[in-house]
């Protein structure tokens, strides 16, 4: 279509105004989001004072440890996309503007209602990303697509239920099939095995030992005879753990057949695992591999327990299982998965034991104590 001179000069009068007008919006919601994430950021650095760690070897932390892990990330080829929290800020901004989300008082309403509901700025976004996982590493937010080639689990949210004592069930057809269990350390001191059996407690998961994340020296827990022993004998089923921070398939044999050696005069009925969580020292021997190299570690400790005759199972969380494991290449082994964040599931691949607390409150041992849920109970 022809113009003439004004005609065109109040057209781009027109488009200036409408240009000026939808930065104006775009701008106040960008100044609220920002408002929203510096409010949360105040609020977890008056809420948390420290996190603390082990005098030299390190125990049994997950989701509370935060280590700078982006160039090793690249280094491992990782596919995920990584945003920063300012980047996210500016899709959101630019999304209103395409036109792919609702209004902008829609999405004040959301934001404002999720967050003042304690919820995250990654629970928040997760509901508009369905094919992927939404995973804070190294103080970024990771896009990660889901791998539908991988077993995928079938629990439901609805079926998970809390008892009056705080501990999860998991129901189906209005029958019971989960069970109750915990895992311990020389963090739990002397524990009175025979209240936790009288508590309910059907399997509990013992550490073994641990590598020293600096020195690099295998050491055995304290109490792991005291409670491989209570444990067995009060008639709860028993399985092990040992703290990985093997950084060759070597080590990780060498750190396989120390477990061996240890629990061979005991009972055994639950799986033995591999714990390959990260330390908050950013120096520390594992945290400085490569994905595929602890991948390959974590294959030849679950291959030797496998050939002793014992059950191999792999401890981790989101974030080791997205970012630093690649779990196609683990999908023969037991799972048994960390996640503190209530009753969701988000998490979708396939795993056997949820670690759901560890703020959990058991009879017979002081303190606080992880608490877990298994989904079937070995024989």
């Amino acid at each position: 279509m022809d113009y003439n001179a004004v005609e065109r000069d109040e057209l781009l009068a027109k488009e200036r105004a409408k240009r000026l007008k939808r930065k104006r919006t775009l701008n106040s919601i960008l100044a609220f989001v920002v408002c929203m994430v510096v409010f949360i950021v105040v609020m977890v650095l008056c809420v948390v004072g420290y996190i603390w760690v082990d005098e030299a070897l390190q125990d049994n932390l997950s989701t509370a440890i935060q280590v700078d892990q982006q160039a090793q990330i690249e280094a491992a080829g990782e596919v995920a996309v990584t945003y920063t929290e300012s980047q996210i800020e500016e899709l959101i901004v630019a999304a209103k503007a395409e036109g792919e989300l609702e209004g902008a008082d829609k999405i004040l309403e959301t934001l404002q209602t999720s967050l003042s509901e304690g919820k995250s700025v990654a629970e928040v976004l997760r509901p508009l990303y369905a094919d992927q996982l939404i995973v804070v590493s190294g103080g970024k937010y990771n896009f990660v697509p889901i791998d539908k080639s991988l077993k995928m689990h079938s629990y439901v949210a609805e079926n998970l239920t809390v008892n009056e004592n705080g501990f999860y069930e998991y129901v189906e057809n209005g029958q019971l099939v989960s069970h109750k269990g915990i895992d311990v350390s020389k963090h739990q001191g002397e524990i009175d095995w025979a209240q936790v059996a009288a508590d309910g407690v059907e399997f509990a998961f013992i550490r073994v030992g641990n590598r020293g994340y600096g020195s690099g020296l295998i050491v055995l827990d304290e109490q792991f005879e005291s409670n491989i022993k209570g444990a067995t004998t009060n008639g709860i089923k028993a399985g092990v753990y040992f703290f990985s921070q093997a950084t060759t398939e070597e080590e990780a044999i060498e750190e396989a057949n120390f477990v061996l050696e240890n629990i061979a005069p005991y009972k055994i009925e639950c799986p033995v695992v591999v714990d390959v969580e990260k330390v908050s020292d950013s120096q520390a021997r594992m945290n400085l591999i490569t994905k595929e190299q602890r991948t390959a570690n974590v294959k030849a400790f679950c291959e030797t327990i496998a050939a002793a005759g014992y059950t191999p199972m792999i401890y981790h969380n989101m974030e080791m299982a997205t970012m630093f494991l690649d779990m196609s290449q683990l999908e023969d082994y037991q799972k048994w998965f960390a996640y503190y964040n209530n009753q969701d599931f988000y998490y979708p691949y396939a795993y056997d034991v949820l670690q759901y607390s560890d703020k959990g409150k058991v009879s017979g041992i002081s303190g606080d104590v992880d608490l877990n849920i298994s989904f079937h109970l070995w024989e």
